[in-house]
């Protein structure tokens, strides 16, 4: 059992950097190469200038000869220095944009999941963790495209090339190299096994404060009300205290490690030194080679010092992709395909439809219903009676789990979603106002609308008025959630984005005409009974004032169609429907 829980996480990692690595092949594999070997070019060109400099300065030590004998050795180092940095910017730059084409497509590929898991699959999932995972998340794999693999080819290739030139001229100097060599990334690997854990904890403390922050911005109207502020504030800062102890942990691993990957590199040079003075003092080796292996030792130790650094980056980009990984674990609603022409005279027939959230706890049960071209119905019923989940299901957002829903004869779940979701127009029970203008905002779903057809639609709305009123009518902006607008003025603007989608053939209204007061209302319901015409309408409703609009009422409880009929009849019989009019005082 201890082994299992052991290798598991190191199973995760191996599983999480072969998934980074393929995303990385499939967006930039030319790139990191690129940058690969541009930095590796850099890195090699430092074994001709050790020796342009080496050849330089042994005659003048040496033999006493005149700076200017030097020259002609010394010239030639500016121009390789320059090709050096030219290189070095070259690799860096081909690594940036490498990792700006693996974060694009990842990103891209994040944001694509989560819209096709739709809101019934994401409506358990904190917003603050998954923004943080697509935001913060995919930009810390920056430091593994960039630093880690752009990196590697310097570490292939320099290390055996000062090798390779050192052993011939003076192998006891290659020899102390090559011991001192593998030592360096040996304690490495083991001081950064602690890292691992410290940095996978470090994610999930930075997920969970951003989750809190961002719920308490979302909600702030809230907590200001219920005078909790100061409660929530102080979670948030324990939260941000516990991230924060986290983020030191790392960093003390992570200076633990650079301090002992310095030391050991600074004692191999040291040894390297040491030994050849010996011998220079006893004229055991020529000073040109001496000053040469000098001048190589550190380049020699570099790359194996920067792989301790990027050992980290590393370690935090696997980090990231695990919580990647973890929010595409979600597996989307299978996505039909067809596309078969429906039209605007859209019939949708539920056939003995059945759909549970939880197991035994049916929100929809061996539902039957039939909704013709035309026709207005009325979804009524009591809190939890499965109208939200019907509603759902009509959308698309979910599947049945029993029997079938049919449009035109088509069965929706082989439904291309975007298809459908073409000739459905939606009136949401609290509608989302994005930052923008009033226009931005009428036009979401018809971007190509001229002012001509906005406006046509927002009268429809009985929004025109309002909107004109506005500091710069049209163009005024309304700030994330549309809190410049009241709650009604909110409702009409999302009507009139239903009113704009003139070619649907459905209509879904979820409390469609909710905050509005009664004159605005009158107007809003003449202009749905109009829009409604030749169009399939479903109604779901709490406000039995506005069941009026209906030709037919269903009453829906626990998942099941209790009673269903014209409205004039079933509102004036002894049924539920009835008795919740005489309730709210309201005549048949």
């Amino acid at each position: 059992m201890t082994e299992v829980s052991v290798d598991a996480p190191r199973r995760r990692r191996a599983g999480a950097e072969r998934w980074l690595r393929s995303e990385i092949a499939a967006a930039a594999k030319s790139g990191v190469r690129r940058a690969s070997v541009l930095g590796a070019l850099a890195a090699a060109l430092a074994v001709p200038q050790a020796w342009l400099l080496a050849n330089a300065i042994a005659p003048v030590v040496m033999q006493k000869a005149s700076v200017s004998s030097a020259l002609p050795w010394l010239l030639p180092v500016l121009p390789l220095l320059g090709v050096r940095f030219v290189l070095a910017a070259a690799s860096g730059r081909s690594a940036l944009a490498a990792a700006a084409k693996v974060k694009s497509r990842i990103r891209s590929m994040l944001l694509r999941h989560l819209a096709s898991l739709g809101p019934a699959a994401t409506a358990g999932r904190s917003t603050g963790e998954a923004a943080t995972v697509v935001l913060e998340g995919v930009d810390a794999l920056d430091a593994y495209v960039s630093r880690y693999l752009a990196h590697l080819g310097v570490l292939a290739v320099l290390p055996l090339l000062v090798l390779a030139v050192v052993l011939p001229r003076d192998w006891i100097s290659g020899l102390v190299l090559l011991a001192t060599a593998p030592v360096i990334p040996l304690f490495m690997v083991l001081l950064g096994l602690g890292a691992e854990r410290l940095n996978r904890q470090q994610w999930l403390r930075l997920m969970r404060l951003s989750g809190r922050l961002l719920d308490g911005l979302q909600r702030l109207t809230t907590l200001r009300l219920l005078n909790a502020g100061d409660r929530e504030a102080e979670r948030l800062a324990e939260a941000a205290e516990d991230y924060r102890r986290s983020t030191m942990a790392v960093l003390r691993v992570a200076f633990l490690t650079t301090l002992a990957l310095e030391f050991f590199a600074v004692v191999g040079i040291a040894l390297v030194a040491v030994l050849i003075g010996f011998r220079l003092l006893d004229g055991e080796l020529d000073f040109e080679t001496a000053f040469f292996v000098l001048l190589l030792a550190p380049e020699f130790y570099a790359p194996l010092r920067q792989l301790g650094l990027d050992y980290h980056a590393r370690m935090e980009s696997l980090a990231a992709v695990e919580r990647i990984l973890d929010l595409r674990a979600t597996t989307p609603l299978p996505a039909g395909t067809r596309r078969p022409p429906l039209g605007t005279a859209i019939t949708i027939e539920c056939d003995a439809v059945g759909f549970a959230w939880e197991p035994d706890r049916p929100a929809v049960r061996e539902l039957s219903l039939r909704i013709a071209p035309g026709e207005i119905v009325a979804l009524v019923g009591p809190s939890g009676s499965g109208k939200s989940t019907l509603l759902s299901l009509l959308l698309g957002f979910v599947h049945p789990q029993s029997g079938r829903i049919l449009v035109n004869g088509h069965d929706l779940a082989g439904l291309d979603p975007a298809h459908w979701l073409g000739h459905v127009a939606v009136v949401p029970q609290r509608p989302h106002m994005f930052a923008g203008s009033v226009l931005d905002n009428i036009r979401l779903g018809n971007p190509d609308a001229g002012l001509d057809q906005v406006r046509a639609a927002a009268r429809r709305a009985a929004a025109d008025a309002f909107i004109m009123a506005l500091p710069q009518g049209y163009d005024t902006p309304l700030g994330e959630h549309g809190e410049t607008l009241s709650g009604g003025q909110v409702q009409r603007v999302a009507l009139a984005r239903a009113f704009l989608k003139e070619q649907a053939g459905v209509l879904l209204l979820d409390e469609g005409t909710a905050g509005l007061d009664r004159d605005t209302e009158a107007a809003v319901v003449d202009a749905i009974r109009r829009l409604a015409i030749g169009r399939t309408t479903l109604i779901v409703t709490h406000r039995l004032a506005t069941v009026h609009l209906a030709d037919r009422v269903v009453f829906l409880d626990e998942g099941g169609i209790v009673e269903q009929g014209p409205r004039a009849e079933i509102a004036s019989g002894d049924g539920r429907f009835a008795s919740l009019l005489r309730e709210a005082g309201l005549s048949p």
